[in-house]
């Protein structure tokens, strides 16, 4: 039986278990929000280059595509929660290593790429690993709302880390740095606190992590056109008009306004997407859910394209947020598709591979965008990557009709135990 929206509210709040992955996803996202505002701000600092930048995100992207499938694997047949506890803590010393490093000026860019690929290491198994989990700690009828509200967890630390970092960072970068490894340590204490909650089966990994195992998830998808049509809308639109690798060119060159300026845009997106989130929580997306993400993704474009082309502080802030709202639409329809859509048993790995399509979005998305903008500028990128994105939003209506079609949620219920 369903519950009411009003009843299923006081059972989100009811669940314990919920409230700690809640405060350790908040926590690991503000982490990685102060680590991309300095390291961002620092690599420009230290080279200048458009190319640097870039680079940032292909070092993140590299160990999750190689680990990605591996990741999956493990978390339909280990414990979910230890993954993301040995995530969190692995990259809460790392960045006191680098830190440290930084603070004794016997850390350079080599150190730098090194760190954030560990990082990028430990999100190839955490995010995929975080997603199976949540559908055991809410029931069913409810992981709409649970998505929605999870996800603006995640944005509210967007918005608090880049302003954390940039304002920290005045103080030099070992500042926003110890900071991030302080966040990783609280997420991993809050998830030691919750309860064990996955007891994995031989069945659901078949007794090793074979090929045809690991591929799985893969096979899942290409079976299922709306959830395929979901997942690589999200991943062709924010490839092509990501723009976040840019921010430290537009913050120091076009814009003027510095590391707190930095912070402030890397915000912007953010403070769109958590009252989005407040709205979705609030009205769920029950009717017509595969036209909206199309509008919300044809939204995303256009924001892109405005930022690109402004030169005040106050309209780039604007697009930013309109930017960061329609895309929290399009994650809670793709998420809500994909979780629904997918039993228990089959989660982590179709949860990976959802991921590896996010990382490629938005890490190698960051190196496109430095690529980009070393040949056509800051600006003709910019521009070029919001066009491109309304170019695939209409391709894809024809590609994948089934999806516009969408009307609701499917109201399967797939939690177990």
């Amino acid at each position: 039986m369903t519950a009411s929206p009003s009843h299923a509210a006081d059972r989100l709040r009811d669940h314990p278990a919920f409230l700690l992955f809640w405060i350790s996803r908040v926590a690991s996202a503000l982490a990685f929000q102060m680590l991309g505002v300095a390291v961002g701000w620092l690599i420009y600092a230290l080279t200048g280059s458009a190319v640097a930048l870039g680079l940032v995100g292909l070092a993140q992207f590299l160990p999750i595509l190689l680990l990605t499938l591996l990741a999956g694997h493990a978390a339909d047949t280990l414990d979910r929660r230890r993954i993301v506890l040995a995530c969190q803590a692995l990259a809460a010393f790392t960045l006191a290593l680098l830190a440290l490093g930084i603070a004794r000026e016997a850390a350079g860019i080599v150190a730098i790429y090194a760190a954030v690929t560990m990082i990028g290491a430990c999100r190839a198994f955490e995010h995929p690993t975080m997603a199976a989990l949540l559908p055991r700690l809410v029931p069913g009828p409810v992981l709409p709302r649970a998505l929605a509200v999870s996800s603006s967890a995640m944005q509210m630390a967007t918005i608090a880390g880049p302003a954390a970092g940039g304002f920290a960072y005045v103080l030099g970068p070992t500042v926003p740095l110890a900071g991030a490894a302080a966040c990783y340590a609280c997420a991993a204490l809050a998830m030691a606190a919750i309860r064990h909650v996955h007891a994995p089966t031989r069945a659901a990994g078949g007794g090793g992590p074979r090929l045809r195992t690991l591929l799985q998830g893969l096979a899942f998808i290409r079976a299922h056109p709306v959830v395929l049509g979901s997942i690589s809308l999200d991943l062709f639109a924010v490839l092509l008009g990501g723009v976040t690798a840019l921010l430290p060119i537009f913050a120091h060159d076009i814009l003027h306004v510095g590391a707190e300026g930095l912070g402030a845009l890397r915000a912007a997106p953010a403070v769109g997407a958590v009252l989005m989130s407040v709205v979705l929580a609030r009205v769920p997306l029950d009717r017509r859910v595969g036209a909206k993400m199309f509008a919300a993704v044809a939204a995303f474009g256009l924001a892109t394209v405005v930022f690109s082309l402004s030169r005040s502080f106050g309209l780039s802030l604007g697009a930013l947020f309109v930017l960061g709202a329609a895309d929290n639409v399009s994650v809670v329809i793709r998420s809500s598709l994909v979780q629904l859509s997918t039993p228990d048993e089959m989660r982590g790995r179709v949860s990976a591979v959802n991921s590896l399509f996010v990382g490629t979005s938005n890490q190698l998305g960051e190196f496109e965008s430095g690529m980009a903008a070393a040949l056509l500028g800051p600006v003709g990128a910019g521009v070029l990557g919001g066009i491109g994105t309304l170019l695939v939003a209409l391709a894809w209506t024809r590609l994948f009709p089934g999806l516009l079609r969408v009307d609701r949620m499917p109201a399967r219920e797939t939690r177990r135990g």
